[in-house]
């Protein structure tokens, strides 16, 4: 089994464990039927459409 020769500094350590657990923003772009803010690739939370077709029965009572 390898073996590190030297032993790492911490600067190093810490430099390497930095970009470990990055997470990127959602892809937010507005919806084509109703311009809400909606994640791509999703149904309209505010409307129900995807690529142009009703496919959820928006409930009016849940505005975002």
């Amino acid at each position: 089994m390898a073996v590190p020769k030297r032993r790492l500094s911490s600067s190093k350590r810490d430099m390497r464990r930095a970009n470990h657990d990055k997470v990127s923003a959602p892809n937010v772009v507005p919806c084509q039927n109703c311009s809400a803010p909606t994640v791509s690739h999703r149904v309209c939370p505010a409307c129900g459409f995807y690529k142009g077709r009703a496919v959820l029965k928006a409930d009016p009572s849940e505005k975002t």
